[in-house]
C-alpha cells in the first residue's frame, strides 16, 4: 500500500477532512486494514493528537517478575542472533509500559531514545496512539502497525510487529513481545520471528509454574505436618489453605498477606510477627521464604489468632459484617487504629467535637458514627454551612431549630460559613457543652471569620487521608461495594486488583474510591472484579503517583512510632534510633502532617 494513500485515509477517518468531519467514504476505508481503522477511532475518542510526543514515564516500577524470568532467555538470545542488526527487541507489562530493551544498532537506539520508546514509558493505546505494543493489548492479538499506519507522526518512521503473551494456564495476559525497525528494514521473517518467541516465553511459563507450584505444595504439607495453625502457602497466582486457615483468612487477606510477606520478607527468609485481618482478626504469623531469595516460589504463612484478640466465631464474625455498614470505623492500618482510639477519646470528653481531614476522607462518616455510639437510636440532623450564604438568616434559624430540638447534630464545612454569620453562629455554638455537636472542617486555621467558629471546639480528631492507609482498602471495599451496588451477593475484589488499588496515590481519598469501584462493579457485571474491570486510568499507578510498597512500610513504621508515644516526636524518635532531626525530614519526604496528628505533642 502506497503510503501516500494511508496517509489520505488516515486524514478522512481520524481527522475528518477539512471541515473535521468522518467522510465515510468506502473507498478511502478499503485502502486501510480494518483494524488499523479500528485503532485510529479509538484513538481519536479518547483525544490522542497526532502531534503529540508526550509518553507517560515512571522511573521505578514495579518488574513483573514472573514475565521477565521466562522471557529474559528468550530476548536474550535473540538479542545475540540480530546483535547489530536492524531491529530492536522490546518487552512491555500488561500495561505497555516498557520494562527492556535489547539490540539493535546504535543509530536506531539513539533515534528509539529520542522519541521515548525505552523501559520506564508506557505505549499504551490511549497515550500514544496506534503502535505495536498498545494496539497488541488493545486487539488482543499480534499487530502489525508500520509507517503511516501510526497515529503519532512522529513513529512513522517505523515498522513494529508486537504479540501478547498469554499464561497459558490462567489465559491472562502478561505483556506484550515487540520488534520494531526502521520502514525500509522491514522484513517478512519479522512476524515468525516474534510469534514463534512468544510461544517459546509461554512455554517456559507453564514450566516455571509447574515447579513454582509443586515447591509451594511441597512447604504447605510439610508446614501442615508439624503444625496445627492455620496454614497459607501462597503467591501472586496461587493460595493453598489448609481447614484452620480456610475459617480465618478471608478472600481480601489474601493480598493483604502476600504484600505484607513481600515487605518484611525482603531481607531475609523468615519473619514472626503480628498481622490485621479482616474484622479486626489479629493473628501471630510467621513467613517462610519458598525458593531461593533472587527466585522466590512464594511464602508459606503459619497464622495463631492472638490469646487476648483471639479469632471471631462464626456467628460472632456474621454480626460483624452485619454490622459493617451501620457506621463501623474499619481499617487494618496503623493510622486507621490511631483514628478509632482518638475517637475513643473525644466521646469519652463528652465535648463538642471537630473532625478534621482532605475533601473525601470521611469526615462526614466519622461525625455519624461517633453520634451512632454517643446515643444510637438517635436522629441527627444534619446542616451544610456552605448553604449558609444563600439565605444566612434561614440556615441560621434551620441551626436555632436543631440544636433545640431531639437528637445529635453535625455541621458540615463550617470552615466555608458565610462571614455574614460567623458571629451569630459562635454565639450560638458556645452554648453547647455536649457531644451532640460535630462540625467538620478541613483543618484549623486561617484568618477568615469561619475560622474563628472552630476555636470553640476545644477536641477534635483527624481522619487520615486514604493513601497513608492503602492497606484499609481491603475492608472498605465491601462496604462502598455494597452501598454502590444493588447486587447481591455484593462483587469483592480480586487478590489482584486489591495489590493495584491499594498502591495509587487516591488524591480524592474514599469518594474517590467509592467512584472507581461503583464504575468497576458495572463493568464486572456482578462477578468478582479483576483488573480489567477498573477503568484505564487505574490499572497501573505509573500515570497516578502512588508510593512504593517500600515508602508505604516506612510511613506506617513512623506512624506506628508516633502512635506508640502519644505523638510525642522526640519520644518518637528515639523509638527508631534516629536524631529528630532525621524524624522531621522523613515526616515532611512521607506527606505526613505532624501537627494534625491527634494527640500530638509539639515535642
Amino acid at each position: 500500500m502506497h503510503r501516500r494513500d494511508v496517509m489520505r485515509t488516515h486524514r478522512e477517518l481520524v481527522l475528518g477532512g477539512d471541515d473535521g468531519q468522518d467522510t465515510g467514504d468506502p473507498a478511502a476505508r478499503g485502502t486501510v486494514r480494518d483494524e488499523i481503522v479500528s485503532s485510529w477511532r479509538r484513538c481519536r475518542l479518547v483525544g490522542v493528537t497526532t502531534s503529540g510526543e508526550d509518553v507517560p514515564y515512571q522511573a521505578e516500577f514495579e518488574r513483573p517478575n514472573r514475565l521477565l524470568r521466562a522471557a529474559d532467555p528468550v530476548i536474550g538470545r535473540l538479542a545475540d542472533q540480530i546483535d547489530d542488526g536492524p531491529a530492536t527487541i522490546l518487552l512491555a507489562d500488561s500495561d505497555a509500559q516498557i520494562i527492556d530493551r535489547r539490540a539493535g544498532r546504535r543509530e536506531l537506539a539513539n533515534a528509539l531514545d529520542r522519541l521515548l520508546v525505552a523501559p520506564g514509558f508506557t505505549y499504551a493505546e490511549e497515550f500514544t496512539g496506534t503502535n505495536g505494543i498498545g494496539s497488541a493489548l488493545e486487539e488482543c492479538r499480534p499487530f502489525v502497525v508500520s509507517g503511516a499506519e501510526h497515529f503519532r507522526d512522529n513513529l512513522q518512521q517505523f515498522t513494529c510487529m508486537g504479540s501478547p503473551i498469554r499464561h497459558p494456564v490462567t489465559g491472562r495476559v502478561e505483556g506484550v513481545l515487540d520488534v520494531t525497525c526502521r520502514v525500509e528494514d522491514r522484513h517478512e521473517l519479522l512476524a515468525p520471528l516474534v510469534l514463534a518467541a512468544v510461544r517459546e516465553i509461554e512455554a517456559r511459563m507453564v514450566a516455571d509454574a509447574s515447579r513454582r507450584e509443586q515447591m509451594l505444595l511441597d512447604r504447605f504439607v510439610r508446614a501442615g505436618r508439624r503444625s496445627t495453625a492455620a496454614v497459607v502457602s501462597l503467591n501472586e497466582d496461587v493460595v493453598i489453605a489448609n481447614t484452620a486457615a480456610a475459617g480465618l483468612v478471608e478472600l481480601s487477606d489474601q493480598a493483604v498477606l502476600w504484600d505484607w510477606a513481600c515487605r518484611i520478607l525482603g531481607t531475609r527468609d523468615e519473619f514472626t510477627g503480628d498481622i490485621r485481618l479482616s474484622n479486626d482478626v489479629v493473628v501471630q504469623a510467621r513467613a517462610t521464604r519458598v525458593g531461593e531469595r533472587g527466585a522466590t516460589a512464594g511464602v508459606v504463612i503459619e497464622m495463631r489468632p492472638q490469646p487476648d484478640r483471639a479469632a471471631p466465631s462464626g456467628r460472632t464474625r456474621q454480626r460483624a459484617r452485619a454490622g459493617a455498614g451501620e457506621g463501623r470505623l474499619v481499617g487494618r492500618s496503623v493510622a486507621s487504629s490511631r483514628l478509632r482510639d482518638a475517637v475513643d477519646a473525644a466521646l469519652a470528653a463528652g465535648r463538642p467535637l471537630l473532625v478534621c481531614g482532605e475533601p473525601g476522607a470521611g469526615k462526614l462518616f466519622v461525625a455519624t458514627h461517633v453520634h451512632g455510639r454517643r446515643a444510637p437510636g438517635e436522629p441527627v440532623t444534619v446542616l451544610d454551612a456552605v448553604l449558609s450564604a444563600d439565605d444566612p438568616t434561614g440556615w441560621l434559624g434551620r441551626l436555632t431549630d436543631a440544636l433545640d430540638g431531639p437528637g445529635g447534630v453535625v455541621l458540615r464545612h463550617l470552615d466555608q460559613l458565610a462571614p455574614a454569620v460567623a458571629a451569630r453562629v459562635a454565639a450560638v455554638v458556645e452554648q453547647v457543652t455536649t457531644a451532640r455537636l460535630v462540625v467538620t472542617a478541613r483543618h484549623r486555621g486561617g484568618a477568615g471569620a469561619a475560622s474563628r467558629v472552630l476555636d470553640h471546639f476545644p477536641v477534635s480528631v483527624t481522619v487520615p487521608p486514604l493513601r497513608f492507609r492503602g492497606e484499609d482498602i481491603a475492608d472498605l471495599a465491601p462496604l462502598l461495594l455494597g452501598a454502590g451496588s444493588s447486587r447481591r451477593p455484593v462483587p469483592r475484589l480480586q487478590p489482584g486488583t486489591l495489590r493495584t488499588l491499594a498502591a495509587l496515590d487516591w488524591p480524592g481519598n474514599v469518594r474517590e474510591l467509592g467512584a472507581v469501584l461503583c464504575t468497576a462493579a458495572v463493568c464486572s457485571l456482578g462477578s468478582d472484579i479483576g483488573h480489567r474491570h477498573l477503568p484505564p486510568e487505574y490499572r497501573s499507578p505509573g500515570g497516578r503517583s502512588g508510593p512504593s510498597s517500600l515508602l508505604r512500610a516506612e510511613r506506617d513504621t513512623v506512624l506506628e512510632a508516633l502512635a506508640e508515644t502519644g505523638g510525642n516526636k522526640v519520644a518518637a524518635a528515639e523509638r527508631l534510633g534516629v536524631a529528630r532531626s532525621t524524624l522531621y525530614r522523613k515526616l515532611r519526604q512521607l506527606g505526613i502532617d505532624d501537627h494534625r496528628l491527634p494527640g500530638a505533642d509539639p515535642g
